[in-house]
């Protein structure tokens, strides 16, 4: 298990943001940040999905747009309302949009090279 600690900032308002320790999950498709923390600062569902989960269980949350920084880098990417008992969780998609990889046997996240 990694964690990370991770600003999730409103896209529209970068000043209203949240700042928390995250599992980082590159097997998880979307960052998710649970819902009440989304509102505080500002950022909105744009729809909803349904996810599979690893036991087999489809489940649906809302999905909507964030800012996300790490050691001094900002991108966009998608983020999951989480629900009660989600955790919050680093997914492959802000990974990739950070330009980062997670190296499982040293538990810890560098910078991808990229390709084009």
């Amino acid at each position: 298990m990694t964690q990370v600690s991770l600003k999730v900032k409103n896209p529209q308002k970068p000043v209203k943001f949240f700042e928390g320790e995250f599992l980082v999950d590159s097997g998880a498709t979307y960052t998710v940040v649970p819902e009440s923390i989304l509102k505080k600062i500002g950022i909105k569902p744009a729809g909803e999905e349904q996810f599979s989960l690893a036991d087999g269980r489809i489940i649906s949350r809302k999905v909507g747009s964030a800012l996300y920084e790490y050691q001094g880098t900002e991108r966009a990417a998608p983020v999951l309302f989480g629900e009660k008992d989600d955790s919050l969780l680093l997914g492959a998609f802000t990974l990739e949009a950070l330009g980062l990889t997670l190296d499982p046997l040293k538990r810890k996240l560098y910078k991808a090279l990229l390709r084009m």
